[in-house]
């Protein structure tokens, strides 16, 4: 028996150099991806079972929905208008009277620059039943005023302070309309 070998044309190889160089490689790759597979089923797992959480909290929201549309359906029936708007009323004059004027302005006093003062205070409640303090304020100079405005924002006690009109009076000071959401702490409130 005869082997023609042309080594020319096909080089010898050695199988076992080649997986002693590449074979570690390869195992490396391999086990990445198995540990990405395994990674990639655990997450569409937990997706799903998110899935069905939020399906879960969105039928919660509609029945929620359907329960305050038939409240207030029955509120709007004409038997129990009086009724609903009578609550309001005490409701709303409730809310006026636990708003605090002395703890409002011990909250304006630790932000109120030295050479500003409050001229005007109106609080009020919008439409989302946040109390907005609608307030003039004078003194000496427009930075005060600004300094003021990045004061009430760096304070927990005032959201979203705006400066909405400024001017001046006959002797150079300046007058500033200010507006911004108050929130009361509601630690110090129940400490009462």
């Amino acid at each position: 028996m005869r082997l023609d070998i042309n080594l020319a044309t096909r080089p010898y190889e050695d199988a076992a150099e080649f997986w002693a160089r590449w074979g570690l490689g390869v195992g490396v790759l391999a086990l990445a991806t198995l540990l990405l597979l395994g990674w990639t089923v655990r997450s569409w797992v937990n997706a799903g079972r998110d899935r069905h959480n939020i399906a879960a909290l969105q039928q919660q929201i509609e029945e929620r929905e359907k329960e305050r549309s038939q409240a207030q359906a029955f509120l709007d029936m004409a038997t129990n208008r009086s009724t609903r708007d009578q609550s309001q009323f005490l409701n709303s004059l409730i809310r006026r009277k636990a708003f605090s004027w002395t703890r409002v302005f011990e909250d304006l006093e630790q932000v109120m620059p030295s050479n500003l003062h409050v001229t005007s205070l109106q609080p009020e409640y919008n439409e989302q039943s946040v109390m907005q303090l609608d307030m003039k304020v004078t003194g000496d100079t427009r930075n005060a005023v600004v300094d003021l405005i990045h004061r009430m924002e760096g304070s927990k006690h005032f959201r979203n302070a705006q400066l909405v009109q400024e001017g001046s009076d006959q002797t150079g000071n300046v007058i500033a309309a200010v507006v911004a959401t108050y929130v009361p702490d509601a630690t110090e409130g129940s400490k009462k």
